[in-house]
């Protein structure tokens, strides 16, 4: 609603998005990356909280009549509430009172007691064991009535028949029977108080001590003191006890003046008021009314909850919602129970709407927001980010409710007052169960993969899927899709404005709605008018708890009892209550010698006598809990981000694999499940695992034949990662990775070059090796099954290739699928190999326009049966089932071979209808040496890019290439690079410190020496300026980002380098890097492992091993021995 109102300077009513720089979504980014990050300590300290707030729930409230405890709401609508003065009502019932004073809370005295036995039977006549029923009553008089006998009296009392001159009583002196002699035997006063606390009338009205004491202080659920005995006469319009009390009441301070001190003084009582007490059910229009609310809620819930894409975590996250919005209620209660806010006088069901409304609003903000970044990311940066970009809403739109609600309270009847401060606490509470339970859970399930967190995953519109458009849809359809901004950011404060007013025209249901708003928005004469003020006398006996305070504490179940006598058919009654008839005792001490207890009194009972229980029971709650996460989560332990990384907040992590090599690692190559096999020159093959930790073991030098397995030419893992295969000068060896045995060799021609291609032909068994391998010279050689069959040569081109890439489709329907080899000569000319039974057949492919002379690379997209051809300056996209070109991108001049690609795949449902949201190409230019990203979005009505030709109609919402737009990026000395599964580069560059001073005398042989020396500033010089730079995909918004390759304390385990060694990609987000002997694993955000590329939409790992850098890099190929 805040949104709206600042319209008029703000010129728009949506939410500000703050930018990423900006201080307060920064501070709130930076809290939620730390709880993700560590969301098991945020969910056991927020599970301290909720537990210390409910569990001491049973100890403060109570649902029978026990003392120094808060009522629990039932199922009435209860108030005690003075009528509005413009409103005429006739009384039921007449209250007059008298207030007897001794010492300041001393009122249990048993001088107190028998005096104020003298006042009521001087009021009532003798009241000594009290028993008005009679069988015949007697008449008493008509007309003005100067006295009565005690059986004219009794004739009238509402035990024998309600009249209009019926009446009855409350006095605490009833508990002894009312007589002196009792009073005076009695030497435990206070016991005898609180065994008959629960003591009937001979009306059936209970001796609560709500009603017959005033400023009451307890202990351990017992009554320790009272300030004053009220003795109190209720009586019809007609009442001759009635009208004998007024008259007695101003005989008394001139007969007992001697001894007590009265106010008034002149004993005589002019000013009253009206009052309503109410013990109203819950009627079934409040029934059909509540069941709509909820079930419009629950609806509202399940809707927006179908909407997420979360396929295996949908039942956890509706029992984690539920689990906060019942947190927050429970912790309310406690917490208005502890500083006496009665919540009673509300049906107990009415509590949890409002906070249903508002904590969904903010929940599911939250959760797109996590759902709309990017899978890659890392939990702790997606949920941070996710974070600061909803939480300042939330706690604009908590503050704007809390103030409205507090603002309420003060116009409202006490009753809906005391539930618009319950609601406002209520919504501090889920706040703080939003930024603390419900994120660290948030992140656990994230990190577990059962929250769908792929955006390429969402299906488009209808209206996107066909070429016919659709009529417009209505507000209402808008509404109920959650596409109107009245529906996410001004529907909560509605239901609960709404709700409020609503229970305030039920508590003055004399009026129509209209007047209850008029009257409450001007001040409400109803609640907050003047009754008569106090005098300076009633001020200065320091009375612990006043008249009006003391009239709205009366106990629901009280106004029920005299309901019942008075009018029987009814749910309320109106009294006229007179100010009570004040004495004090002379000589007595009135003044306070203690503040009294601010809290509530079984609040300090709970703290005397449970604290010890309560911390225990904190204490096994969290270790029951931290159990539990560790038994939920010990799978996905290692798997977490690198618990040494100080820089916490990053997305970049650095980690080391040491120890497996005396000397430089020559070639490098990773599997989809997280294995690294690396090749030393110390003539030493090692098989990393990463995802253990960093584990490793050594390939025997010997195959099962005695054959060497060095020198090694070339590395391939099949997509199984079951085998190894090392290609030899003269042979292909296979190691099996699973039982870590020697598999089977066969001897190989690859006329002693390094292949262009060599990779296990995908789906394939992986039961035996199949294996396929490009020379340069233009030939493909498959080796299949057992290798025990002669193998057989397929020319693929006539002319040296320079690059070969396989592409392999998966079958649509029952149609099997394509295995292809796209390639690429030095003469320019593009061949596409397909396997059809046992042979290859190959074709040319025509490329036209300039530089077509000039092609140097190809890329293959399986997912989107397409591959790239790169020449100079022209990257052109082709389909691979036609081998069409789809669209033509220009570039500037790039180095040869260092085009990279990555993109966000989007499929609609309509099949065979395929898109892209982004598409990135990037690669070196040739004159700069920069990084160049060049990506290509949507434009700004479509949602997705069509990968139809460019002259192809393209259906509504989608964008033709031509219609793109692109956005360029570069980095300035990149060093070496690559381009990861979300589209974010990532790069490690060598930088130069100004105060840097390298000596010629230690390099030599064109800088490629690497020894280790001893001195400490030369190995800073020489290795502290490695730098791990990232940017992101550019539909994101998070700022680029640096950090050190290499801790201080790494300085001086390492090889002096001069330039890094090979690289192979890791899963989806890291890059394992050679830096001499040790292998840097390089992580942006969080990693994910043996996923399939069709769904991430990124090209497959190619699993060829290699030496060779992309030209740019300045290494040349070079078969290690």
């Amino acid at each position: 609603m805040i949104w709206y109102l600042l319209y008029p300077l703000r010129g728009t009513t949506e939410a500000p998005a703050l930018p990423p720089s900006h201080p307060v979504r920064s501070c709130f980014a930076r809290y939620g990356r730390y709880a993700a990050s560590h969301a098991v300590t945020t969910l056991l300290i927020s599970a301290a909280a909720a537990t210390s707030l409910i569990y001491p729930i049973p100890f403060l409230f109570t649902t029978d009549f026990t003392n120094g405890a808060s009522n629990l709401p039932h199922h009435v609508w209860t108030v005690a509430q003075p009528v509005p003065y413009n409103i005429e009502a006739r009384p039921d019932v007449i209250m007059r009172s008298i207030w007897v004073h001794g010492s300041y809370m001393q009122a249990l005295d048993t001088e107190l007691l028998t005096s104020a036995l003298e006042l009521q039977d001087e009021l009532l006549g003798p009241t000594e064991d009290f028993s008005p029923r009679q069988l015949n009553p007697e008449v008493p008089p008509d007309g003005p009535v100067v006295s009565l006998t005690p059986a004219q009296r009794d004739a009238v009392h509402v035990i024998n028949g309600i009249t209009n001159q019926s009446w009855f009583f409350h006095s605490p002196l009833l508990y002894w029977g009312c007589s002196r002699q009792r009073i005076v035997a009695d030497h435990d006063i206070v016991s005898t108080v609180n065994d008959k606390k629960n003591q009937s009338t001979s009306v059936n009205v209970t001796l609560r001590h709500s009603i017959v004491f005033s400023g009451k202080r307890f202990e351990d659920r017992r009554l320790l003191s009272a300030d004053a005995l009220v003795i109190t006469l209720l009586h019809l319009q007609d009442s001759p006890v009635g009208a004998l009390w007024e008259a007695k009441a101003a005989e008394l301070p001139i007969k007992f003046g001697h001894k007590w001190d009265v106010y008034p003084p002149d004993g005589r009582i002019s000013t009253s008021r009206l009052y309503e007490f109410q013990f109203r059910p819950m009627s079934w229009q409040d029934s059909i009314f509540l069941t709509l609310a909820y079930s419009i809620t629950a609806f509202y819930f399940l809707m927006s909850l179908s909407k997420l894409r979360a396929f295996k975590s949908k039942v956890g996250l509706m029992i984690t919602v539920m689990t906060q919005i019942t947190l927050s209620i429970m912790s309310s209660f406690t917490v208005c129970a502890v500083f006496n806010i009665d919540l009673s006088r509300i049906p107990r069901i009415a509590y949890p709407l409002v906070i249903l409304t508002m904590s969904l609003e903010n929940i599911f903000r939250l959760i797109n927001a996590v759902i709309t970044r990017p899978s890659e990311d890392s939990t702790s940066n997606r949920i941070g980010h996710a974070f600061g970009e909803t939480s300042h809403i939330a706690l604009v739109s908590t503050v704007q409710n809390v103030a409205i609600l507090l603002s309420l309270s003060r116009v409202v009847s006490p009753g809906v007052a005391a539930f618009c401060i319950f609601a406002a606490v209520a919504l501090v509470v889920d706040f703080y169960l939003l930024s603390t339970f419900f994120l660290s859970v948030l992140s656990l399930d994230v990190r577990r993969m059962e929250l769908s967190d792929a955006l390429e995953k969402e299906t488009m519109q209808q209206n996107l899927n066909t070429t016919h458009p659709k009529g417009r849809s209505t507000w209402l359809q808008q509404l109920l899709q959650g596409n109107v901004a009245l529906s996410t950011r001004i529907a909560g404060t509605i239901v609960m404005v709404g709700f409020v007013m609503i229970v305030q025209w039920h508590f003055l249901d004399e009026d129509n709605l209209f007047r209850s708003l008029v009257r409450l928005f001007r001040g409400a004469e109803a609640t907050h008018l003047s009754s008569p003020a106090k005098t300076s006398l009633l001020e200065n006996i320091h009375q612990a708890r006043s008249p009006t305070s003391w009239l709205r504490l009366q106990d629901h179940e009280t106004a029920r009892e005299v309901i019942n006598i008075i009018k029987p058919s009814s749910h309320s009654y109106v009294a006229r209550v007179y100010d009570p008839l004040v004495f004090v005792m002379k000589n007595s001490d009135r003044m306070p010698h203690a503040k009294e207890p601010a809290l509530l009194p079984a609040a300090y009972d709970f703290i005397h006598h449970q604290m010890t229980r309560f911390v225990v029971i904190i204490f096994v709650v969290v270790a029951a809990l931290r159990l539990l996460t560790n038994y939920l989560l010990w799978e996905d332990e290692a798997s977490n981000e690198n618990p040494h990384d100080a820089n916490a907040g990053s997305l970049l992590a650095v980690r080391s694999l040491s120890g497996g090599h005396a000397l430089d690692i020559a070639m490098l190559i990773s599997s989809s499940d997280g294995h690294v096999v690396s090749v030393g020159l110390d003539r030493v093959i090692r098989v990393w695992d990463v995802r253990s930790g960093g584990s490793s073991y050594a390939i025997s030098d010997a195959s099962s034949a005695g054959e060497s397995p060095f020198p090694v030419l070339a590395l391939a893992v099949d997509d199984e990662s079951r085998w190894l295969a090392i290609l030899t000068s003269f042979r292909v060896i296979f190691w099996d990775l699973v039982t870590r045995e020697w598999g089977p060799s066969a001897a190989v021609d690859h006329g002693g070059q390094r292949p262009e291609a060599f990779f296990f032909n995908p789906g394939i068994s992986a039961e035996t090796p199949n294996l396929v391998l490009v020379r340069r010279n233009g030939t493909l050689t498959e080796l299949r099954g057992n290798l025990s069959h002669e193998m057989e040569d397929f020319a693929i081109c006539r002319s040296p290739l320079v690059s070969a890439r396989p592409l392999a489709m998966k079958g649509n329907d029952n149609a099997a699928g394509k295995i292809m080899i796209v390639t690429a000569s030095r003469r320019g000319c593009v061949h596409v190999a397909q396997r059809q039974g046992c042979l290859w057949t190959s074709k040319e492919i025509p490329v036209e326009g300039p530089e077509c002379h000039d092609i140097h690379q190809v890329l293959t997209l399986p997912a989107l049966r397409v591959f790239m051809i790169a020449s100079r300056s022209r990257i052109h996209l082709l389909g691979a089932d036609d081998h069409e070109v789809i669209h033509t991108f220009l570039s500037e001049e790039m180095q040869p071979r260092s085009l990279q690609c990555a993109y966000r795949h989007h499929r609609s449902s309509k099949p065979g209808a395929e898109g892209l949201t982004i598409l990135s190409l990037c690669y070196t230019a040739a004159e700069s040496g920069d990084c160049v990203m060049q990506s290509y979005v949507p434009c700004a009505d479509s949602q997705a890019i069509s990968l139809q030709p460019g002259a192809a109609k393209v259906s509504k919402g989608w964008c033709a290439w031509a219609a793109t737009r692109e956005v360029k990026r570069h980095v300035k000395d990149p060093g070496i690079w690559d381009v990861l599964r979300d589209g974010s580069v990532l790069g490690i560059r060598k930088t130069t410190a100004k105060d840097a001073l390298v000596r010629p005398k230690e390099y030599a042989s064109g800088g490629k020496l690497r020894r280790r020396v001893q001195g400490r500033e030369n190995r800073q010089t020489s290795l502290g300026h490695w730098e791990v730079w990232t940017i992101p995909p550019a539909t994101r918004t998070e700022a680029d980002e640096t950090r050190p390759l290499l801790r201080k304390e790494e300085q001086n385990g390492h090889l002096i380098i001069s330039e890094l060694g090979p690289r192979a990609r890791i899963g989806q987000m890291s890059l394992a890097v050679g830096f001499g002997d040790v292998i840097k694993i390089v992580t942006v955000g969080q990693e994910r492992y043996k996923d399939d590329s069709h769904h991430t939409g990124q090209e497959p790992l190619l699993n060829i091993g290699s030496r060779r850098r992309r030209p740019g890099g300045g290494m040349r190929p070079r078969a290690w021995s």
